[in-house]
């Protein structure tokens, strides 16, 4: 099969499309025939050598994908060959097939497009552990979400309005503000031109929840944006891994900070979040409550191409590897 190889760390260009051997599925896993894939910042940074695979996993990069369940592994239930699937993955979705854990697997919601599949698992899996495994986001409650233009972002929105939350979201620049109220924000924040932490506290008195995929860099405004009881969680480190938190404010606020990650889970917690999404978040999904959101795609041959199009910072949404 032809995959996209990362022989040596750099620039996208290190990218390249290589013959490797097909995977067969072992037992307890399904291979899947690859429609599309979906570019995340995780791939980025691991091209960049700052994100190495668990022990293991593939070296082909790949967070997730859509496609069509080719070969039954031992053991496997509920599946057959032919089924329409979507993917969480911890490597392996820049290809033409993957071996897949039957309990990473979901089923493609209701008119969703097939390619168009690839674009859910990673940020429907994210967006849904975070916020309601973890931060327990309720109804009336104020969401902030940081990033709200990417893929992550794009789908929280949807999400906390589905839940009943306000949500509030910052973004770099005015005409993505302006699409992510067209989405369902109540409050975009030029980030660029106004202080987060001052306007959602004008409007809102700070945040109940705050998703967060800057780290170091927002962790002391973050923490003076959290109402009382307020809970920030940690997805990400664009903005550096290393600050300091005022324990003595938390204290006052009741607030708590969690850090987490995704792709570093067991395989039997990657399933408790998928059987909690399949049945929760999926139903909205298959309503067209919330829907994937694809600011461009790409063939498989240009994974540089598209890598260079998420590190540039200009798309709006998820951004697509089609395979077929």
């Amino acid at each position: 099969m032809r995959a996209i190889m990362l022989h040596e760390s750099g620039d996208p260009d290190v990218l390249t499309l290589t013959e490797v051997d097909d995977p067969s599925a072992g037992p307890g896993e399904v291979v899947v025939d690859i429609a599309a894939s979906a570019v995340n910042r995780a791939d980025l940074l691991q091209r960049q050598g700052h994100y190495p695979p668990p022990p293991g996993a593939s070296d082909i990069l790949g967070l997730e994908c859509s496609g069509t369940i080719a070969e039954l592994g031992e053991g496997v239930t509920g599946w057959e060959v032919g089924d329409q699937v979507c993917a969480l993955l911890t490597s392996g979705g820049y290809a033409e097939k993957v071996a897949v854990p039957v309990g990473q697997l979901l089923p493609v919601p209701g008119e969703v497009e097939l390619v168009a599949a690839a674009a859910l698992p990673e940020v429907a899996c994210t967006v849904w552990s975070n916020l309601v495994m973890t931060a327990r986001l309720a109804e009336d409650e104020t969401l902030l979400v940081h990033g709200g233009a990417g893929g992550i972002g794009t789908h929280a929105i949807q999400v906390g309005k589905a839940l009943g939350a306000t949500v509030a979201v910052t973004v770099g620049s005015d005409e993505r503000a302006e699409r992510c109220r067209r989405l369902g924000a109540d409050l975009a924040i030029n980030y660029r031109e106004q202080d987060f932490v001052e306007v959602v506290k004008a409007e809102y008195g700070g945040a109940d929840v705050i998703l967060d995929n800057m780290g170091a860099r927002y962790l002391e405004r973050n923490v003076d944006t959290l109402t009382d009881g307020g809970r920030l969680v940690v997805i990400g480190m664009q903005g550096g891994r290393k600050a300091e938190l005022d324990l003595g404010k938390m204290l006052r606020k009741r607030a708590s900070v969690t850090a987490t990650a995704l792709r570093s889970r067991s395989l039997e917690q990657k399933a408790a979040i998928v059987e909690d999404v399949r049945e929760r978040l999926w139903p909205l999904v298959e309503q067209g409550v919330v829907q994937p959101v694809i600011g461009e795609a790409f063939p498989l041959a240009r994974a540089s191409d598209a890598h260079r199009a998420l590190e540039e910072g200009g798309v709006f949404g998820k951004v697509l590897l089609t395979v077929r």
